[in-house]
């Protein structure tokens, strides 16, 4: 009888991306930052390991949202006193924190739980095209599509 694979944590070999979203649509990007974040494309990927890889995205105050996004599409902040709901659209939001918006729609499409917490510190997003991690020597990433 032939057993099912395992990854270990301490075997996972990890890997840093760059990707440039300058041009790119946010889902788009979103969808492939995160599945590169759990290790979604190696052959060994174990859902409750976390196998996956760095990714640093530079130039996110250029990215493109499709349709009326920037105008209608909303993010939403609570202080936990009564009235403390803050709303602030898109549009506002990439002219004051470029790099959130990338941050919490791949961050929603992470695992809700410890593992997804660790797995949320393996992104690294600039809003400009400069960045501080050339020691780690990342490989440029092409989106698919």
């Amino acid at each position: 009888m032939r057993s099912t694979y395992m990854a270990k944590p301490n075997e996972v070999e990890r890997k840093w991306y760059i990707i440039d979203a300058e041009g790119k649509t946010l889902g788009r990007l979103a969808t492939e930052a995160a599945s590169l974040i759990r290790g979604k494309h190696k052959p060994q990927f174990t859902p409750h390991v976390d196998t996956g890889d760095f990714v640093v995205i530079i130039n996110a105050e250029k990215i493109v949202l499709t349709g009326k996004k920037l105008t209608d599409k909303n993010y939403y902040s609570h202080s936990h006193y009564s009235g403390g709901l803050k709303v602030t659209s898109a549009q506002d939001m990439l002219k004051k924190f470029p790099e959130r918006v990338l941050e919490s729609a791949i961050h929603g499409m992470l695992p809700k739980n410890r593992l997804g917490n660790t797995m949320k510190l393996k992104l690294k997003v600039y809003a400009g095209s400069e960045h501080p991690h050339a020691a780690q020597k990342p490989e440029v990433y092409e989106l698919r599509g």
